[in-house]
């Protein structure tokens, strides 16, 4: 359904999305792949307000990223998101790490403006 790649330092990410039903699946991969966190946003009808909960195995600091990452999206589209996360760079420097998170805080909006241009949902209400 949509898919970007984008070169940070030593990385190159991939985010990907795909329909399940009404809902979504994201993955964030970078380095070598794995699954470091895995989020679950979910929109609320009757508070018009999306949360999402995290679950980060050992060792692995993605779960801000995914985090952020489900809640943004369930946000945007009103529906369940699960978002997989798995980004590994041996000596990760400081810098990288701060790319890294802005980095693939700009792929997600991207797949929200595709979101909303592919569902005329550009004007909803919020």
């Amino acid at each position: 359904m949509f898919q970007i790649t984008r070169k940070v330092g030593r990385a190159e990410l991939i985010l990907d999305a795909k329909k399940l039903g009404n809902d979504y699946l994201l993955t964030l991969m970078g380095g070598k792949e794995h699954a470091g966190a895995v989020a679950v946003g979910v929109f609320d009808e009757k508070s018009q307000r999306a949360s999402s909960s995290v679950i980060s195995l050992p060792g692995h600091r993605e779960e801000q990223i995914a985090l952020q990452g489900a809640r943004h999206v369930s946000k945007a589209t009103r529906q369940t998101t699960v978002f997989i996360v798995g980004i590994h760079l041996d000596d990760i420097t400081p810098e990288e790490i701060r790319d890294t998170v802005s980095i693939s805080d700009e792929m997600v909006k991207s797949f929200i403006t595709f979101y909303k241009r592919s569902n005329n949902t550009v004007g909803e209400k919020k």
